[in-house]
């Protein structure tokens, strides 16, 4: 008898879970479009940036490396 009554239950939580996500998902998307929209051909792709900051970074290991040679 402990059976149905726990799976009703079970199913009862997970579309109150369900409703729950759908609703802060909603939340989450009318947030991030309040503000100004840059435009695509103005913002530098992920690549470049991705580019940029392994340049930063092999620049600082061969800093580092200089700096253990030196020493």
């Amino acid at each position: 008898m402990a059976l149905p009554s726990l799976w009703s239950e079970m199913r009862v939580a997970i579309l109150f879970l369900s409703v729950l996500g759908l609703l802060s998902a909603r939340l989450v998307g009318a947030g991030q479009d309040s503000g100004s929209v840059i435009p695509a051909e103005s913002r530098p792709c992920v690549d470049c940036h991705a580019f940029e900051f392994m340049q930063r970074a092999l620049q600082d290991l061969k800093k580092t490396a200089y700096n253990l040679d030196t020493r």
